[in-house]
C-alpha cells in the first residue's frame, strides 16, 4: 500500500494549470523485516546444526551419492513409476468411462473397484500380490470343470517386481478414474448435445470435443499423482524389490550409516521430483493454450528477457514522465 499526496485541486485560480507530480510514499512494514529475519535465523541455525553434527559423516554421503547400487536403485525406481502410472492411467480412463456409462451393471462394477482399491492401503495390496502364491500356487487358462489348457507357477508369473507393479498400478487406477471422471464432467453437457446434433458418434464426441477440454482439468492432478507415485515406490521394499530405498537400507545395514544413506536417497528423490515438476509445468502450459489468449512467459523466457532487454533509465525526481500534446508542441 502507498500513501498518495496529490497537488492542489483543479478549480479556482489554479484551474487550467498542470497538477503537481504525485508523490507516492511507500508504507513501511517493519514487522515484515522482523519476521523475515527470524525465519532466516531459524533456518540458518537448523542448517548449521545439521552440517556440523558430530556424528554425521558427509564423506559417506559424497561417496554413495553416485555409487553403483544407488544408480541401479534409481533405475528400478523409475521403471516402477513408469509402469505403475501406465497401468493407472489406462485402467483409470476405462474405469472412468465405465462409471459414466448408462449401463448400471458396468457403472456399479467400476464403483466397486474404486471403492475397494481406494479403501485399502497400497502397502497391503503390494503384500497381497507378493504372497499370492500362498492361495494360488498356479495360474492357468481353461474352461471351468475341465483340465487347464495352460498353467504356470504363480511365483514365476508374479515376481517381486511384478507384485510391486500390480499393487501400485491397480491402486493408482482407482485414483486416476476419479480424476478423469472429474475432467469429463467439467465439460459443459451442452457441447456434447451440440456435437451429437451435428451427427458425431459418442466416440467422436469424446475424442474431439470432451477430452481436449477435460485435459486441462486432468493434467495437473495427474502430474501430482506421478510425483507421488515416484515416492510411493519406496513401499516396494516389502516385496524385496531393489529400488532406491531398498538399496539404501541394504547398504546402511552393512556400514551403519543410516542417516547418511537417507540423505543420499533424499537428494535423488528431490532431483527426480524436480525434473517431473518441470515436465508437468510445460504439459499444463501446452494444454492451457485454448483457455488463454496469450500464455505468460516461461521462467526461461523471463530470464532471457531480463538479460537481453535494455531498459531506458528511470527518470530523475522532478522530471516529467508524460507530457501533454499541447506541451510537446
Amino acid at each position: 500500500m502507498t500513501e498518495i499526496a496529490t497537488g492542489p485541486p483543479l478549480h479556482g485560480p489554479t484551474a487550467g494549470r498542470r497538477p503537481e507530480a504525485i508523490k507516492a510514499v511507500p508504507v513501511r512494514h517493519p514487522w515484515r523485516w522482523v519476521a523475515a529475519a527470524a525465519v532466516l535465523a531459524i533456518t540458518a541455525d537448523v542448517v548449521y546444526t545439521m552440517v556440523t553434527a558430530p556424528n554425521l559423516n558427509w564423506n559417506v554421503v559424497g561417496t554413495y551419492l553416485v555409487q553403483r547400487l544407488i544408480r541401479e536403485g534409481i533405475l528400478i525406481t523409475l521403471e516402477l513409476t513408469v509402469l505403475a502410472m501406465v497401468i493407472g492411467i489406462v485402467l483409470g480412463v476405462v474405469l472412468a468411462v465405465m462409471r459414466l456409462s448408462p449401463n448400471p451393471v458396468v457403472s456399479w462394477v467400476s464403483w466397486f473397484y474404486i471403492w475397494f482399491f481406494r479403501g485399502t492401503p497400497v502397502l497391503v495390496q503390494i503384500f497381497f500380490w507378493f504372497n499370492l502364491a500362498l492361495v494360488l500356487p498356479h495360474v492357468g487358462v481353461g474352461i471351468p470343470g475341465f483340465p487347464l489348457l495352460w498353467q504356470v507357477s504363480t511365483n514365476v508369473l508374479v515376481t517381486p517386481f511384478m507384485a510391486a507393479v500390480f499393487g501400485l498400478g491397480f491402486n493408482e487406477a482407482a485414483y486416476m478414474a476419479e480424476i478423469v471422471r472429474a475432467g469429463i464432467i467439467s465439460v459443459e453437457h451442452g457441447q456434447t448435445e451440440a456435437a451429437q446434433a451435428l451427427g458425431m458418434t459418442r466416440l467422436q464426441v469424446m475424442q474431439r470435443i470432451v477430452l481436449p477440454q477435460a485435459m486441462r482439468v486432468i493434467i495437473p492432478p495427474t502430474g501430482n499423482e506421478t510425483i507421488s507415485m515416484l515416492k510411493t515406490t519406496s513401499l516396494a521394499f516389502v516385496a524385496t524389490v531393489p529400488e532406491l530405498f531398498t538399496r539404501a537400507q541394504q547398504i546402511s545395514s552393512a556400514n551403519f550409516a543410516v542417516v547418511e544413506l537417507l540423505i543420499v536417497i533424499s537428494v535423488w528423490y528431490l532431483v527426480m521430483t524436480s525434473i517431473l515438476t518441470v515436465g508437468q509445468y510445460y504439459l499444463e502450459r501446452y494444454y492451457g493454450r485454448g483457455a488463454q489468449r496469450e500464455l505468460p512467459p516461461t521462467p526461461f523466457q523471463r530470464f532471457r528477457s531480463l538479460l537481453f532487454t535494455f531498459h531506458a533509465p528511470r527518470p530523475m525526481p522532478g522530471e516529467a514522465t508524460i507530457s501533454r500534446p499541447s506541451e510537446r508542441r
